[in-house]
């Protein structure tokens, strides 16, 4: 609280005795102790009344069901860790690798299938089909229906 160290305090105690005197000098650290004490008390005192306020307005119920709140929503409550597990899932995954060795266990090496391979490459690199003037001028656009079957 103060950062008084011993020289401080040999200081204020040479001050002391110098203005006060020595035959003075007990009772005034005397009423001191009894000032510090008192403080002290008051200070215990004040904290007890503003815990029992706490107590009697319910901050402390709040206080508990705020701490379940916070222990529901972590990850694994929310599942936003199996939501992580599956991107990573998804990101490492393969199209080119057959369906049995992306299945099989952990210690299975995955190898490429190479006809499945040469499909996608080949339907990656074909241009795509001509559309008819007819259907570019006209897009399809559909109504929908309201609820008495009419739009």
């Amino acid at each position: 609280m103060f950062d008084i160290g011993w020289s401080e305090l040999l200081l204020i105690g040479i001050v002391a005795l110098i203005v006060v005197g020595p035959q003075d000098l007990p009772r005034m650290f005397q009423a001191l102790g009894r000032l510090t004490a008192k403080a002290k008390r008051l200070g215990r005192e004040f904290t007890a009344a503003m815990e029992e306020a706490a107590r009697d307005t319910g901050v402390k119920e709040a206080a508990d069901s705020l701490s379940d709140l916070k222990s529901m929503t972590t990850k694994k409550g929310l599942g936003i860790d199996a939501l992580e597990r599956a991107t990573e899932r998804f990101e490492k995954w393969d199209p080119k690798l057959p369906k049995q060795a992306a299945t099989a266990g952990a210690g299975a090496a995955l190898t490429p299938d190479p006809e499945l391979a040469a499909d996608l490459d080949a339907a990656e690199l074909a241009p795509e089909p001509e559309v008819e003037p007819e259907m570019r001028a006209k897009p399809a656009v559909k109504r929908a229906e309201g609820p008495g079957g009419s739009a």
